[in-house]
């Protein structure tokens, strides 16, 4: 069934896996690992593209020198941002990101011309900071001369595929995390767009998952001596592809795509755009294969990165394992913070907003590491038992169960809690969905597998799944 490359950025790192599916069975084989930290450069945050872009050409000399040759090749990144080329497709707007906070004046600009709520109803998209809609109007005061200059936006999964193969397209599930498309027709809402006073010019033609951006440059072939590799629009939102690798135990399962962000929804086939889902913040977000993903936002593991950085700094050297291991024996268990609240969303000291929120709230202070975990995985548990609960009402019925998938699911603590606290069933597995999903849609691209339920299919054998009750 074929050799593929996946390139899976997540807000925290980026990694190169070959996939390997032969007989039904998934072989992975991690290439190359990099990190994808931010740049805080004049007061504003930042994504080394270039940096990032040189690690693909790492890996892609990598790929050069393996024996077996890949079919293709895919892209999935986390979702809204974006860079700006000019007329002559320099890149004149470096990504900005998501937690810049420039983000803040881009909602109370874009008020003035629309109220919250019927931007949700043309959208329905839940009204974030980081949304794309509001970095582009922020960017008409904060870097006017880029966005003027300006001829092509392109999302991060869009902006790496235009450097590898010179053709600027834009995927329709990245697309749909920028609060700026009509999800009845998948395309662009140009009526809004002109409303916002948005430049029409920059927005590039939509494709949907599974079509072709182009092939690896020649440029690229020559300097990496490498050989004509087409390069596939996978679901480019990470979320997407990770829920296109969800093998659901039935269809009334919730999937939570868990890592640095924590995304809990349900996989539906038309937008759900309606009172209770604007009043709960649930968003529609596009899926793969005429989909539509429900789901919440809520800030995830960023907050225990963020801990074991800060913790590190000022006290000790420690790794996951041991914020796990303290928060177990943590017997203090009131201490509870929302990890929505505007406070964790771009802290520059975890340890201190922890702290500062629960002496706010009359919780106590927080003192030890195993304090301070305990606060934000009760806050992580509480939240997805809220946003089940908020589910449910939208959809009218029970959710039964919730298939856990991404990196986060290998903290069992986590995995406890959620079960514990929600009083679901949840299934584990696989770890490494996204990669997964943007490799099935590969294969369905050059018509090696027929459907997403075929590949689930093969992910369903090919890997072990743990159960909490």
């Amino acid at each position: 069934m074929g050799v593929y490359l996946a390139f899976d950025f997540g807000a925290s790192s980026g990694r190169a896996i070959i996939v390997n599916v032969n007989n039904e069975k998934i072989d992975m084989k991690e290439i190359h690992r990099f990190s994808n930290e931010p740049v805080y450069l004049n007061n504003k945050y930042l994504w080394d593209f270039q940096k990032l872009f040189n690690e693909m050409k790492k890996a892609l000399k990598k790929v050069s020198l393996l024996d077996e040759k890949i079919q293709a090749i895919g892209i999935d990144t986390w979702g809204v941002d974006y860079g700006l080329l000019d007329n002559e497709d320099n890149l004149i707007g470096i990504p900005m990101h998501y937690r810049d906070e420039r983000n803040y004046f881009g909602i109370d600009e874009v008020e003035k011309s629309i109220s919250i709520k019927n931007l949700y109803k043309k959208t329905g998209i839940a009204s974030m900071a980081f949304n794309t809609v509001f970095q582009l109007v922020a960017d008409k005061k904060f870097r006017k001369s880029i966005l003027e200059n300006s001829n092509a936006m392109l999302f991060m999964p869009d902006l790496f595929a235009y450097y590898l193969t010179g053709e600027k397209r834009t995927e329709f599930t990245i697309a749909s995390t920028s609060g700026l498309l009509d999800l009845t027709t998948r395309q662009w809402n140009y009526k809004l767009i002109e409303s916002l006073n948005l430049p029409k010019n920059i927005f590039q033609k939509i494709i949907e998952p599974g079509n072709f951006y182009g092939y690896l440059s020649d440029s690229l072939i020559e300097e990496l001596d490498l050989y004509k590799i087409p390069v596939i629009a996978v679901g480019g939102h990470d979320t997407a592809s990770a829920v296109v690798a969800t093998p659901f135990v039935n269809s009334n399962y919730a999937f939570l795509s868990s890592g640095t962000w924590s995304l809990l929804g349900k996989e539906i086939d038309s937008p759900i755009i309606n009172e209770k889902s604007y009043d709960y913040g649930f968003t529609n977000e596009g899926g793969v294969a005429n989909k539509i993903r429900l789901l919440k936002n809520i800030n995830g593991l960023w907050l225990i990165q963020q801990l074991k950085k800060n913790w590190c700094e000022n006290y000790e050297e420690i790794g996951f394992k041991d914020i796990i291991k303290a928060a177990r024996k943590t017997n203090n268990t009131k201490f509870q913070v929302d990890t929505n609240d505007k406070e964790f969303m771009n802290s520059k000291n975890m340890i201190e907003s922890i702290k500062k929120y629960c002496i706010k709230r009359n919780q106590g202070e927080p003192k030890t590491l195993g304090e301070l975990a305990i606060a934000i995985y009760n806050g992580l548990s509480k939240e997805y038992l809220k946003g089940i609960e908020e589910l449910e009402d939208i959809l009218g019925y029970k959710i039964e169960g919730i298939n856990v998938v991404g990196g986060g699911i290998q903290d069992d603590f986590l995995c406890e809690l959620t079960a514990k606290n929600t009083c679901k069933k949840v299934v584990t597995g696989p770890v490494e969905a996204a990669v997964l999903g943007n490799v099935l849609m590969q294969m369905i691209a050059l018509k090696e597998i027929k459907s997403i339920e075929e590949g689930r299919k093969i992910i369903s054998k090919s890997f072990d799944f743990k159960i909490y009750f």
